[in-house]
């Protein structure tokens, strides 16, 4: 079994590596994604280390490039398809109804989320910094960051599944 300082030495060795391997692959627009991408990457090394599945034969540099090259594609796509919908969304409410009725929609929906994301998603946005929001929930902004990420998701999953009939993941 791996030790937790062992891991947390993996990550001090190859966070340049990884760090870069998600810059060189990811497009501009979806630098917010960064950090979700870097730790999906080594969530996915640490269940392959766990397993043994990691052969010393390797270079850990190089495959760990490989899993952050992987997970960043893998996260392009899911945003692509955010975007799509996301946009979609705006097309119809723009042809269909109007202001008020897209704003009680769009509460309705965030009304759907889990307490906890509820006021950092709506901070967001009514246009406050991550920065602002950490200060005035008084939260790290690390965790801004992530229930901001979780919200957006979870926003793109009760839109899929009212266009599609069901969540698709």
């Amino acid at each position: 079994m791996m030790s937790e300082q062992e891991f947390a030495e993996i990550v001090h060795k190859t966070k340049a590596s990884v760090l870069g391997a998600i810059a060189r692959h990811l497009p501009a627009e979806y630098r917010h994604a960064i950090d979700d991408i870097a730790q999906e990457t080594y969530l996915r090394a640490y269940k392959s280390l766990v397993k043994n599945r990691y052969s010393e034969e390797g270079h850990l540099n190089a495959w760990l490039y490989q899993i952050a090259k992987n997970e960043t594609l893998r996260m392009i796509t899911r945003l692509n398809n955010h975007a799509r919908i996301a946009k979609k969304v705006e097309l119809e409410y723009q042809e269909t109804a109007n202001p008020e009725d897209a704003s009680l929609e769009f509460t309705r929906i965030i009304g759907e989320l889990p307490l906890k994301y509820r006021p950092v998603v709506e901070l967001v946005l009514q246009g406050y910094s991550e920065q602002e929001i950490s200060n005035m929930l008084h939260i790290p902004i690390g965790t801004v960051k992530s229930r901001k990420s979780r919200g957006k998701e979870m926003i793109y999953k009760i839109l899929q599944k009212e266009e599609f009939g069901y969540a698709r993941r």
